[in-house]
């Protein structure tokens, strides 16, 4: 497979080519040869395990049967709760199977996500590995009917292993139409709790674009996204895009350690490799990056946030690599992306991706003059768009002007068709690849008892892009202190996702509002940018 060549002519003549019938786990992972190397997976004990795309086939089979025996029909919403583990993608792609709708779960939920997730989505079944299970069991979740545990018996449980025992290898494949839904895929909102974003088997098919275009997948690749289970990004890049062209992955279950990083990078021959901004930023920050031998890399790229111009310049000053930044939603795909063969603007997003018409657009739903900031918009109702918010019309609605969808992103267009990130439209905090809603962690502060009202914004940080900030109004008998910040820092994270909690926490009179008496976290968000 080669580079894009010409851009220009590439992305005139791109076409989805979207057929009306399509299940990813029959027409692409059963289509590969049995003996194609699929995975490899290196446990947190050093363990170790080569999978084929045969094996996938027979695994997920026996998973569709489960799942079906459990009750589960087309359609049926299912919740996954997993770590890095190759069981993982085997459920994935055996709910596919099933013409399940799959909700991918992080593990770092709490009790109360999955609580709600359970409820708004009317999951029917959790499977979940041991990462978090007791999470789960604390959660109040009564449409669940089933639950199956992953890597031990526990009581109230049904196990994976036994279950899997006695099923069968075949399995006659739900024949799913590309406008079926397939996975239900939360995001952070504003002022309310997470939204589901329904994507469609015609999404699954999809996602070859990217691999193919912004990943540059070729023949003998093996590919490292060190991206979580939970995420949208581990759905584009450690699952459907690179084996919808039969690359090999690199499966990882530890966490983030820069050396160790390196090392694995060289041992186990990885050609292209996906990591978060916050993670190339760490690496920079390291002697080990000076001293690393990459000889196999080929191709790296960085997804979820802006990535720093100097960080780029570095990669580039002691490796020669050019890191590929790219721009996309849960929503959507890779809108906009920089692409072999197309000149790196350091700090620019690049230019859309084929079969995405991006535009900058004012509030009337006109493309901005060169240079000025606006919104940025998709025009199309292409396949890898979402269905909607699940059972919330209003906000799918909110997401569309002058028949544009709006991604709640800023930018502006250069004459030579580059785009440039001026920031959020919304509250949304990006922080290290994370999307965080304010009014979640808003919403876990105050239930302390000390506090009154809270605010949440970003507030910019070298390392992380942003980092969660909180202004907080204290009840009349608590006092401030640094005690009482990690308290509440505590409490956030015993409360939601740990990730989500306030790494600052400044105590305030009273916050900003508006007379009608709405928290002004525009005010407080640019009083962070002019502080920094």
């Amino acid at each position: 497979m080669a580079n894009i060549g010409t851009y220009e002519r590439t992305y005139a003549s791109f076409e989805w080519e979207t057929p009306e019938k399509f299940n990813f786990g029959r027409d692409v992972i059963d289509g590969w040869p049995s003996e194609k190397p699929a995975m490899v997976w290196l446990g947190n004990d050093g363990s170790e395990r080569r999978l084929t795309f045969g094996d996938f086939t027979r695994i997920s089979n026996k998973f569709a049967n489960v799942a079906k025996s459990l009750g589960v029909e087309k359609g049926d919403r299912v919740m996954v709760l997993m770590g890095k583990v190759p069981e993982w993608h085997a459920i994935m792609i055996g709910l596919l199977k099933a013409g399940a709708v799959t909700i991918p779960c992080a593990p770092q939920l709490r009790s109360g996500d999955l609580e709600f997730r359970a409820s708004h989505s009317g999951s029917v079944l959790l499977i979940s590995d041991q990462s978090d299970i007791e999470e789960a069991e604390k959660a109040n979740m009564p449409n669940v009917k089933n639950l199956v545990s992953l890597g031990a018996e526990r009581d109230g449980w049904q196990s994976y292993e036994k279950l899997m025992e006695s099923a069968s290898e075949e399995f006659e494949v739900e024949d799913t139409s590309a406008s079926d839904n397939a996975f239900m895929l939360y995001t952070s909102g504003t002022t309310k709790h997470p939204k589901g974003v329904v994507q469609s088997h015609g999404y699954t098919q999809g996602k070859r674009m990217e691999a193919f275009y912004w990943l540059d997948l070729q023949e003998n690749d093996r590919l490292w996204c060190t991206s979580g289970t939970g995420w949208a990004k581990s759905i584009w890049n450690v699952f459907i895009g690179p084996w919808s062209l039969g690359t090999e992955l690199f499966f990882h279950e530890d966490g983030f350690d820069p050396a160790e990083r390196l090392r694995l990078i060289e041992e186990y021959d990885i050609t292209v490799l996906c990591q978060a901004p916050t993670e190339y930023r760490l690496l920079t920050k390291t002697k080990e990056l000076e001293n690393a031998s990459l000889s196999k890399l080929r191709h790296v790229v960085s997804a979820g946030e802006p990535l720093n111009p100097p960080v780029i310049e570095r990669w580039k000053e002691l490796h020669n690599f050019t890191i590929y930044d790219g721009y996309g939603q849960t929503e959507n795909t890779l809108l906009v992306g920089n692409f072999p063969g197309v000149e790196v603007r350091p700090g620019s997003m690049g230019k859309p991706s084929p079969g995405c018409d991006v535009k900058i657009i004012d509030m009337e739903g006109n493309e901005c003059p060169v240079d000025e900031p606006g919104d940025i918009a998709l025009s199309g109702d292409i396949p890898v768009l979402f269905e909607g918010y699940w059972e919330q019309p209003d906000e799918t609605e909110a997401c569309y002007r002058a028949g544009y969808y709006l991604t709640g992103d800023r930018a502006y267009r250069d004459s030579d068709g580059y785009l440039w990130f001026v920031g959020r439209s919304d509250d949304v905090i990006l922080s290290a690849g994370y999307r965080i809603g304010p009014f979640e962690v808003e919403s876990a502060l105050i239930e302390h008892e000390a506090v009154v009202e809270s605010a949440v914004v970003a507030s910019p940080d070298e390392d992380r892009g942003s980092i969660v900030k909180a202004f907080v109004v204290l009840g009349k008998d608590y006092e401030p202190s640094d005690e009482l910040v990690k308290e509440l820092q505590d409490f956030c994270k015993s409360h939601t996702a740990p990730y989500k909690y306030p790494r600052k926490i400044e105590f305030v009179a009273d916050l900003p509002k508006t007379t009608s008496g709405k928290i002004r976290r525009v005010e407080l968000r640019q009083s962070e940018t002019s502080d920094a």
